[in-house]
């Protein structure tokens, strides 16, 4: 079985794992129902997009 030769340093392995993060998704509130949405999006709740109606919803629930 292999075995590492050298023991690797704190800086080496740190250095290593800086890209092991998670991504956080850039979320915006929506203007027009105020839920969660991503940037650049049209919103899955009420259907609006940079102010108009891109989808429409027979069932609407308007929480303002």
């Amino acid at each position: 079985m292999a075995v590492p030769f050298r023991r690797t340093s704190k800086t080496a392995k740190r250095l290593r794992r800086t890209h092991f993060k998670l991504n956080v998704t850039g979320l915006v509130s929506c203007p027009h129902c105020g839920a969660m949405v991503e940037s650049h999006h049209v919103c899955p709740v009420c259907g609006y997009y940079d102010g108009k109606e891109v989808i429409h919803h027979a069932n609407k629930s308007e929480k303002k």
